[in-house]
């Protein structure tokens, strides 16, 4: 995960915020808002971590080897990102 829990804590704060601020949503119970906000932008990140994971595993198990920062590097690892964030289609 890039993002620490204070950043984490600090989003989910501003975003309860905004909404509630904007008059969207009335809370009945602020503590568990700020919960699930957490839990969906860990869940978020954890998905993006996954892709990143799989991509380098991917590209690692070519018979090539393709050294990472390289233009066809980048180009694999683009290709093998979208493919495994196209799985779990946002």
């Amino acid at each position: 995960m890039r993002l620490s829990e204070d950043r984490i804590s600090h989003i989910a704060h501003m975003i309860s915020d905004g909404i509630w601020k904007d008059d969207l949503v009335d809370f009945a119970d602020d503590n568990k808002v700020l919960q699930e906000i957490k839990l969906t932008i860990t869940n978020y990140l954890k998905v993006g971590d996954n892709a990143d994971e799989t991509a380098r595993r991917k590209i690692r198990s070519l018979k090539k080897y393709i050294p990472e920062g390289s233009k066809e590097w980048d180009i694999l690892y683009k290709k093998y990102c979208q493919e495994e964030l196209d799985k779990k289609s946002f």
